[in-house]
């Protein structure tokens, strides 16, 4: 069969005018990103469309939709809205073997298609915290881990302790089986201190898929240690005939059992003065022989511990004493002032007398030649006149 040529051209036009229409028509589609067990939805838009088809087919290439016709036998698969510029559909219940290149198509000349990547995020289990006995004895080294599997990319796992984030732990990251999803783990080592007995222990992970609400696995320690002991005074200063009370305070996991007091390593000497109630010493009627080294000790299962005070009984007479004016100290410093006045003078007078002398000798020379003794004096400077003849005399 031939065509005319008149049908053969309009031919020619119909199928340059169809090419050249599909020319400005594009697909439009875009990645989506789903949690493991969700819903994606895949959409295919065009601007410019001339009642020309749109088809949507998943990695393996099998078409889901033609249009509004479901080509999949997948209960999961649903339309969304089926229009000459849009071909939406859903696919629930997303499992990891979902992931994968999704392809809208265009049915011009040539066929056009847009590219949509559905990624899967394998959401992490719960985790789980192992390696933790009850109890732990102080000073033995724990080692926690945290585990966590399921996880697609691989999760983040982080410790704190009462809050506080703790750094230096180790990391270890594995493919599960099914070279999709990772298994996560992270150990933390430390060494068990009395400190620790109570607090929490917290292993948090943080993954995409858990919108901003980490799982979090938690224990609390529970750290047996040795008492400690310490003893508190009722009494800064006893004195004789005062009381004093003496409270052995212990601390200990178990708690300790009741505390034994002591006197010079030895039991106490008057019971009927010194009371025992639980973990308090009382003395009555304080007096010198009191005065001494006591112990309180106190054990539990783990051992033992004991701490001391010095009892030092005061005399409240002698204290007194020392806080009046001290008499025989103030008498020797007079003592000594007086002493060192007398002595002062006497040094004086005698130096007074010694010049006075020398006075009376110069004049005592210049008596027989001068009117008076100022001459006297002058004289005797410059003669020597009957010079063995004159005495000294000294008052």
């Amino acid at each position: 069969m031939r065509l005319k040529p008149g049908a053969l051209l309009r031919f020619y036009s119909l199928c340059g005018i169809l090419v050249q229409g599909s020319q400005g028509q594009f697909p439009l589609t875009q990645n989506v990103t789903v949690v493991e067990g969700g819903t994606a939805n895949l959409t295919c838009r065009v601007d410019q469309n001339d009642n020309t088809s749109l088809q949507w087919s998943n990695p393996a290439q099998q078409t889901l939709y033609f249009d509004d016709k479901k080509a999949l036998r997948d209960n999961r698969i649903e339309l969304v809205r089926a229009s000459w510029h849009e071909l939406s559909i859903s696919v629930s219940d997303v499992s990891l073997s979902d992931e994968g290149q999704y392809t809208c198509s265009l049915f011009t000349m040539p066929v056009k298609t847009s590219k949509a990547f559905l990624t899967v995020l394998g959401v992490p289990e719960k985790p789980q915290i192992t390696g933790f006995t009850s109890p732990v004895m102080e000073g033995e080294r724990m080692q926690l881990t945290c585990k966590t599997s399921g996880s697609k990319p691989a999760a983040d796992i982080r410790w704190f302790k009462n809050d506080k984030e703790v750094k230096d732990v180790k990391y270890l990251k594995e493919e599960d089986a099914n070279r999709k999803t990772f298994t996560v783990s992270s150990t933390l080592d430390f060494l068990a201190d009395r400190n620790d007995d109570g607090a929490v222990v917290s292993c948090r992970v943080d993954h995409e898929s858990l919108n901003s609400t980490p799982q979090i696995a938690m224990q609390v320690l529970e750290i047996h240690y040795t008492p400690l002991v310490k003893i508190i005074s009722s009494n800064s200063w006893p004195e004789e005939g005062q009381s004093i009370i003496l409270t052995c305070e212990s601390k200990g996991k178990p708690l300790p059992e009741p505390v034994l007091w002591t006197k010079d390593g030895g039991e106490l000497p008057d019971p009927e003065r010194m009371v025992v109630n639980g973990r308090v010493l009382s003395i009555s009627f304080l007096n010198k022989t009191d005065n001494g080294t006591y112990r309180c000790e106190a054990k539990n299962p783990i051992g033992r511990n004991s701490t001391e005070y010095v009892l030092i009984v005061h005399d409240p007479n002698a204290l007194a004493g020392q806080t009046g004016p001290d008499h025989a100290l103030i008498g020797g410093i007079v003592a000594v002032v007086v002493f060192v006045t007398l002595c002062s003078i006497i040094l004086l007078g005698r130096y007074l007398a010694r010049h006075k002398g020398t006075y009376l000798t110069n004049e005592a020379k210049g008596a027989e030649d001068a009117p008076d003794a100022d001459t006297a004096i002058i004289n005797a400077e410059g003669s020597q006149v009957n010079a063995e003849e004159k005495k000294e005399y000294f008052i």
